[in-house]
């Protein structure tokens, strides 16, 4: 299977460079699994899509103001660093921009001095280790010093921070958004649990390989970035529950899925766990645990538009991909919203 089978012609001006004034004002591209018909909707009709007994799954990371501006401690030369994964203690795998300037041995500093890093280590792909000092909370300096670390492909400025977390985020340690919970206000999560739909929460911290390119021409050649995640006994419990009694399990997000899938396959069960996934899921996988996905629209040939595809189907998802382009929805981070609707064997 080539990467290219999953390339399109996507138009710049559909990427979407901001946020909606309201959550809730996306579209949502409605893709039935069973029938591949397609249904354009609003945002707001997605509780119309769901049924008492199904749980929605959402991932409660949060994410870190992961973008820090410094100076070299010798030359002053600007130097930004993106933190990307705790390894132990104060000391983190970051990309760093310029690289070429951050020897081992090299410092840097940010805030005038609130904050300092050494750098330990280079890793194979360029990024560097750093150890950290400061004086006080890692993560309340990183607060008040760093900035949202924005997909590449946004330009525009984020007035808001708060728009590129979900409305429920609470674990802290993302290094991007899980961007199909970007839909969700507290009142329309409310009007889906009056419903009779359970909603439970799981944690995948996202990882900056999310926004790397495929570099394999072979989609079985690609090896995926590990992300680490966490699911509780009380929400194991529940999906173990839903799936016994014939609901349907939405994933909200390629993480979420990944999560759930990871899970099932290794303990052949829902059950209270954490620890590093890898999965690649691409055509020819057999989900186990996920019935139903909300997600966004994904850059051509990611391996996001590949997980899609395995859920229902290449061509149903480029034909899916094709419509959204002619209609002119908005794609990525900040765009619209496509459900894939589960089998429901002809039930209401």
């Amino acid at each position: 299977m080539e990467v290219t089978d999953f390339d399109f012609d996507l138009p710049e001006e559909l990427i979407a460079q901001t946020p909606l004034q309201t959550r809730t004002d996306s579209r949502l591209l409605v893709l039935n699994k069973d029938t591949k018909e397609i249904t354009d909707r609003s945002f707001s009709d997605i509780e119309q899509h769901l049924v008492s007994g199904d749980c929605l799954v959402l991932n409660d990371t949060k994410v870190l103001p992961a973008r820090l501006i410094g100076e070299k401690k010798d030359t002053g030369a600007v130097i930004e660093v993106l933190l990307l994964k705790q390894m132990e203690g104060d000391k983190w795998e970051t990309l760093v921009k310029p690289a070429k300037r951050l020897k081992i041995g090299t410092s840097v500093t940010f805030g005038d001095g609130k904050l300092e890093a050494t750098c330990t280590g280079i890793k194979p792909d360029g990024g560097r280790e750093l150890q950290f000092h400061y004086q006080g909370v890692f993560y309340e300096l990183i607060d008040q010093l760093g900035t949202m670390p924005l997909p590449p492909y946004i330009k525009e400025r984020l007035e808001d921070s708060s728009r590129y977390q979900t409305v429920y985020a609470n674990q802290l340690g993302s290094a991007a958004a899980p961007t199909a919970g970007l839909h969700f206000t507290q009142a329309i999560l409310d009007r889906i649990k009056a419903k009779g739909v359970s909603i439970v929460y799981l944690t995948l911290h996202v990882g900056l390989g999310t926004f790397r390119p495929v570099s394999a021409d072979s989609v079985e050649d690609h090896e995926m970035h590990a992300e680490y995640y966490q699911l509780s006994a009380h929400s194991a419990e529940t999906l173990q529950s839903t799936k016994e009694s014939g609901g349907k399990i939405i994933a909200v997000g390629t993480t979420s899925a990944r999560t759930l899938e990871t899970i099932y396959k290794d303990h052949h069960d829902f059950v209270e766990a954490s620890g590093w996934t890898s999965i690649f899921i691409y055509p020819g996988y057999h989900f186990q645990a996920v019935d139903g996905l909300l997600t966004n629209f994904h850059l051509p040939k990611s391996t996001l538009v590949m997980l899609v595809s395995a859920l229902v189907g290449k061509e149903p998802v480029m034909t899916a991909y094709h419509h959204a382009i002619k209609n002119k929805y908005r794609f990525f981070s900040f765009g619209d919203a496509m459900f894939i609707e589960p089998e429901r064997n002809g039930e209401d």
